[in-house]
């Protein structure tokens, strides 16, 4: 089959590797008909390199079609369309019955002390053949794909892999009051959806922040009240405090994650660490890691005094300068995690109709075929052609 394989920083190339098989009797093989790039496959494209290994299959945002069942599978039959979450969960394990399927206690990845596998994401979480491919071996068939309805396109349901549960999450973390507002810093496909979220949820106030003009103009266009940061700088907070009473809104959503622009000596302590062996580079990485945090800083600065700050932007850094002082001070609830995906697909089915009130199938700007993958990546990095969420088409 053809895939997406990781070949270094910044090199991501199309190759023909051997087909996934069936290796247990709960697994089943998906002919993947459509797969997202994921802001934080930027994390593998820059950052997390010492954690991959040459030829490692990117992606974890796949739905296709069901080609092949173990013998142990009542559920599926080939032909049935699904959507895989990013978490590779096994649904029955205590974790997984607390709805903290990130934790999954079946896959955890438990020589690195990490949650739950991940397709597609480095030794960290599990070394797992992603979805940015044109088959996908998909363990635990009875419990982890999700079986969507056939008829509607792919766009329909595909987000329910990883960007609908992470902004449902998001906003779910933000405890936002019935009325109230809440600040999205970060306005790529999760930022960005967390304000539809948020909007169709209750909220009365949603503020985006980001720099790239097209995305702060999706948001705008959406009902959101949107802040350039490079026009605002260092006031930003002061301009979000003036819309909200003085005081900062009730909560705020984190949605930027590792590699915030800004913080030059950080950038450069990330990039100087992926040019070290890979074995002194993960140790590094692991103890010492230190993130951009201008966002996260700023987010706490904006959120007013014992409001809510709910982080799904990643970060991996092990020796974070955080303003303990002011989170305590402020009296700040602090929420993260990666998300729990099965946890929040009963809540957000409802709403992937033919009314559309999240704007699922259009929320993609570009539609590439998979062997244009490596095009994409750079688009994406770069921010370039207006680059916010793209599908990737593998036949």
């Amino acid at each position: 089959m053809r895939a997406l394989t990781w070949q270094g920083r910044r090199d991501v190339q199309i190759r023909t590797v051997p087909d996934p098989r069936l290796q247990d009797p709960t697994d089943v093989i998906v002919r993947v008909t459509s797969t997202g790039i994921c802001g934080s496959d930027l994390h593998l494209y820059e950052i997390l390199g010492p954690f991959l290994d040459e030829g490692d299959i990117l992606g974890h945002e796949p739905m296709g079609l069901v080609e092949e069942t173990g013998p142990e599978v009542t559920s599926l039959a080939p032909g049935d369309r699904v959507v895989v979450p990013f978490n590779v969960s096994c649904g029955t394990c205590h974790m997984c019955r607390q709805g903290l399927h990130s934790q999954c206690e079946t896959t955890q990845v438990r020589d690195r002390g990490m949650g739950a596998s991940l397709f597609g994401y480095t030794k960290l979480y599990g070394q797992v053949p992603g979805g940015q491919a044109q088959y996908l071996r998909v363990p635990f068939g009875d419990e982890l794909p999700v079986k969507v309805p056939d008829g509607p396109p792919d766009a329909r349901f595909l987000y329910l892999s990883d960007v609908l549960p992470t902004a449902w999450q998001a906003v779910e973390y933000a405890d936002i009051p019935p009325g109230g507002s809440v600040a999205v810093f970060g306005l790529g496909p999760i930022g960005d959806m967390a304000c539809r979220v948020a909007q169709e949820r209750g909220a009365g106030q949603v503020i985006g922040v980001d720099l790239v003009p097209e995305r702060l103009e999706r948001a705008r266009a959406r009902g959101a009240t949107v802040f350039d940061i490079g026009t605002y700088g260092d006031s930003l907070p002061d301009a979000i405090r003036d819309l909200t009473d003085g005081r900062g809104p009730d909560a705020v959503i984190d949605a930027v994650g590792m590699e915030a622009h800004g913080a030059p000596v950080a950038k450069a302590a990330q990039w100087a660490t992926g040019l070290l062996p890979d074995a002194l580079a993960q140790k590094l990485m692991e103890h010492a890691g230190v993130d951009r945090l201008g966002a996260l800083h700023a987010a706490i600065d904006t959120v007013r005094r014992g409001g809510t700050l709910s982080v799904s932007g990643v970060y991996g850094g092990m020796a974070d300068p955080m303003p303990m002082l002011t989170l305590f001070d402020k009296q700040i609830q602090l929420r993260m995690g990666q998300a729990n995906v099965h946890r929040w697909v009963d809540d957000i089915l409802p709403l992937l109709t033919d009314e559309d009130p999240l704007g699922v199938d259009t929320f993609a700007t570009q539609i590439m075929s998979l062997e244009d993958g490596p095009q994409a990546y750079d688009m994406f990095q770069t921010k370039s052609d207006g680059m916010v969420k793209t599908i990737l088409e593998p036949w």
